[in-house]
């Protein structure tokens, strides 16, 4: 049975080292950024993010070292940028993270944090989440994964962001690299209670849930395949390599592949 308290995917997590040339270059490739907003003390991030619906990409900075956020700083060392986690939208975290120790897993939370946020108008006002996760090392294909509870959806889903010059509107799939899609793809299910189903490359997807986007596992062959001309130097032997965008004019996604194919940070990103 499909755990409760999770309704599928809701962002992903950009790792980058300097937040302001990262947003740079993402607003280069027609993309509506929020203003830049720090957290809450003891979690030590910066961030931006590119409003969708129903889901948004968070770019996250580490700006203030904590035992928080040291996974996200060995990930930066180990890797460099790229997508490091992904968040299902909780319905509440406090009984997702019960829900999920039930099952046997060493589950983290309910914590709680916020961020300010400025409004179009020029004022402000806090956005505030809630959040649990799974086990650090419970990371199928070397993407970490947690759900995120919105106490406040109308702080970050203001309108006037998630209009794009792209014409982005939302996340249709997550690829991740592994040496054992079919693995991997089994570890993902066991731990949203998901189905996995073969794709005709043989690919493996994971279905978040809903009409949310799904987490595709996919060989360096088949990823290669699915992106001819593209280069994938430099991209890890596991974990997220690229994130498909649904956009509105198929000539801007034409437009938003090309730029993101040399986009520095963000290359992996948009195939």
């Amino acid at each position: 049975m499909a755990l409760k308290n999770i309704v599928g995917l809701d962002h992903v997590v950009v790792l980058v080292r300097e937040l302001d040339a990262a947003a740079e270059n993402w607003r280069r490739l027609g993309f509506t950024l929020s203003p830049r907003g720090t957290h809450s003390a003891h979690l030590g991030t910066g961030n931006y993010t590119i409003m969708l619906d129903p889901d948004y990409i968070e770019l996250l900075g580490v700006v203030a070292e904590t035992p928080h956020n040291a996974p996200s700083r060995g990930f930066l060392e180990r890797r460099g940028e790229g997508i490091e986690r992904a968040a299902f939208t909780a319905v509440d975290s406090a009984a997702g993270v019960e829900e999920i120790k039930a099952r046997g897993y060493a589950g983290i939370g309910p914590i709680d944090f916020g961020r300010p946020v400025t409004l179009p108008d020029g004022g402000e006002t806090q956005a505030k989440f809630r959040v649990f996760q799974w086990p650090v090392e419970e990371a199928p294909g070397a993407l970490r994964i947690f759900a995120c509870q919105h106490l406040t959806p109308e702080a970050v889903w203001i309108p006037s962001l998630q209009r794009h010059a792209n014409t982005a509107k939302r996340i249709a799939r997550l690829e991740i690299l592994s040496a054992d899609p079919k693995r991997d793809a089994e570890h993902m299910a066991r731990l949203m209670d998901r189905e996995p189903r073969p794709e005709a490359d043989g690919a493996i997807r994971v279905p978040s849930g809903g009409e949310r986007a799904a987490f595709v596992f996919v060989t360096r062959d088949q990823l290669a395949a699915r992106y001819p001309g593209v280069s994938l130097d430099g991209l890890p032997a596991q974990g997220a390599a690229a994130l498909v965008l649904v956009a509105e004019s198929r000539e801007q996604g034409r437009r938003l592949r090309a730029a993101g194919s040399g986009e520095r940070g963000a290359s992996r990103l948009h195939r």
